[in-house]
This record gives C-alpha cells, sequence and structure tokens, in this order.
C-alpha cells in the first residue's frame, strides 16, 4: 500500500484522474492559430511553439532551461558536451529573443557549469547586466569538492532603456549596531519586531527559501524555484498590466508569481502533470496573493517576516 502525505505535507502533486478540468484549461499550438492572447498556459515544446508566438510580445522573459545535468523531468534530460550545450541554447535563446519588446529584460537560471555557457550565448542576443547568485540553503554533500550551495541568474537587457524598479525590492535588514543621531534613529527604522533598515538589493541574495514540503507553494516538481525568488526579477524588470514569459514553464512559478503581482502571464511546458499544477496554483493564486518573505513593501531576509 502506498503511503500517504503526512497531515502537513502540502506539496502538489495531482495525477491526471484528479487534475482532468486544469488539464483542459491549458492549450495546445493549434490554439494559436486563432491570435495570440494572455494568461495561457501552452502544453507543447518550447523549441515548437515560439516560432507561432508573435514577435515582441512580452515585457519580461524568465526562463529555467534544463541545466546540463543528467535530469528526470518527466522526461529524461541527458547531461550534453559544451559545445551540445552550447548549441541548444543559442537554438532556443534565438528563437526567444524576437518575442522580448525592445526595452524588455530577460533572466536565465542556471548553475556554475552551466552558467559559464549561458552568460556567453546570452552576450550575443542581448546587452549583459549582471549575474545574481543566490543561496539555495539546502543541497547534497560532496565527497572530493564543495557542496554546491548556489545558483546564478543571469540578468540582461534588449536594449538601455530598459525597466528597473529599485524601490521595489527593497531588502529588510535587521540593524544590530543602531546608529542613532540627536537620539533619533539614523537610516534604520525602530519597530515592535525590531530594529531594520531598508537596503538596496546586491546580486547576492542569501534571503531565499527553497520550497518544501509544508509550503503552500510547493509542488513534486524536482527543480522547482521559490515564488520568493521570481518575485524580485517580475518586480524589479516589470510593471503592472506587462507580460512575462516563461518558455520553460515547469510547475508554473513565473505565471503564478506574475498573477499574484498584477502581471499577465504566458507559459509553455511540455510535460502535461506540471501543467495540471502550474494551473492548480495559478487557481489558488485568484485569492492567495501572499508570497513568503514578502509582504508586499519589502523583502524579508529569510525566517525575519512578522507572521501574520
Amino acid at each position: 500500500m502506498a503511503k500517504g502525505k503526512g497531515i502537513r505535507n502540502r506539496t502538489i502533486d495531482t495525477d491526471f484522474a484528479d487534475g482532468a478540468a486544469y488539464l483542459a484549461r491549458c492549450v495546445r499550438p493549434s490554439a494559436l492559430a486563432d491570435g495570440f492572447a494572455p494568461d495561457q498556459t501552452v502544453i507543447g515544446d518550447t523549441f515548437s511553439v515560439m516560432p507561432l508566438l508573435p514577435r515582441a510580445f512580452a515585457d519580461l522573459i524568465i526562463a529555467d532551461p534544463p541545466y546540463n545535468l543528467t535530469k528526470d523531468f518527466g522526461e529524461s534530460f541527458g547531461k550534453k558536451s559544451a559545445a551540445e550545450y552550447e548549441a541548444y541554447t543559442r537554438e532556443w535563446l534565438s528563437l526567444a529573443a524576437p518575442l522580448l519588446k525592445e526595452g524588455g529584460s530577460i533572466y536565465v537560471c542556471c548553475d556554475w557549469e552551466s552558467g559559464l555557457i549561458v552568460g556567453r550565448v546570452l552576450g550575443e542576443f542581448f546587452t549583459v547586466r549582471s549575474r545574481i547568485t543566490w543561496q539555495r540553503e539546502k543541497g547534497r554533500g560532496a565527497r572530493a569538492n564543495w557542496k554546491n550551495g548556489m545558483e546564478d541568474i543571469w540578468f540582461a537587457t534588449k536594449g538601455g532603456n530598459y525597466t528597473f524598479n529599485l524601490g521595489a525590492v527593497k531588502m529588510r535588514r535587521r540593524v544590530l549596531a543602531p546608529y542613532r543621531e540627536n537620539g533619533a534613529p539614523k537610516d534604520w527604522q525602530e519597530t515592535a519586531e525590531g530594529n531594520f533598515r531598508d537596503t538596496c538589493p546586491s546580486n547576492f541574495w542569501d534571503d531565499i527559501t527553497v520550497p518544501f514540503w509544508s509550503m503552500p507553494e510547493n509542488t513534486a516538481h524536482p527543480t522547482q524555484k521559490p515564488e520568493k525568488l521570481y518575485a524580485k526579477l517580475i518586480l524589479a524588470s516589470s510593471n503592472e498590466g506587462e507580460i512575462v514569459f516563461d518558455p520553460f514553464l515547469g510547475s508554473g512559478t513565473a505565471s503564478v508569481v506574475a498573477k499574484k503581482l498584477g502581471r499577465h502571464y504566458f507559459g509553455i511546458e511540455r510535460n502535461e502533470r506540471y501543467c495540471i499544477w502550474a494551473q492548480q496554483r495559478l487557481e489558488r493564486a485568484e485569492t492567495d496573493k501572499r508570497i513568503q518573505g514578502f509582504d508586499g513593501k519589502v523583502f524579508y531576509e529569510r525566517n525575519t517576516a512578522p507572521q501574520k
């Protein structure tokens, strides 16, 4: 007998029998012949679907392509040679580049090894602005190497006149040695929850919690990205009402966070079960706009946000 989930386990792992209604909300590539509409999840291979999409429809692209690792995403992705992975990266970027508006931004997730290739190829199509490194907080140790506890996100833009909403992504950090001037706090706030300073974010993020079984955003997807991580990208590089596009949607984090933050979304995913989970999360986002670690104004350090 299969072991059931624990009472606190909130992981979304809906199967086809229970998820048929969610799957029916997705569209097939053939539907795109009737015209483009935002707020959709397309079931299909991104290399076949992207050529069907209108040019310059996206204000922001967030892409989480398979890293160059052997991994099972419902279908196995096998590790390629460096040259093969570079060709793979160049192929999908060549399809994505025309879909981004002038002045738009693109973020590409990677690990340290695939990032060596991604950053170089990204520069062939866009102006590379920065590389974000975020701390995963978990991961298995290695016997003959340093444990990999970090991942990267390359940030690039299409042209020089791009959106960057600095005030929307301030980090609230604890003040351990508060400085006062004339008896009043200088550049920090005194609150019931403690002393804090709202600071400009750097390109190293140590406040991200990877989704786990007791979090409502968690799914059974093997490489799901946290909502808080994508919230920073979306708030910084898009405005309300604009379109966020994810060509490798997975379990739907980019679309879900876009919806929670008042943006439109469009995603492509070939795995039908992942599409079910994405639609299930999108339904929840209609009434629950919460993002762990973000209070709607500032991002908190890990485990410091006030309880609601």
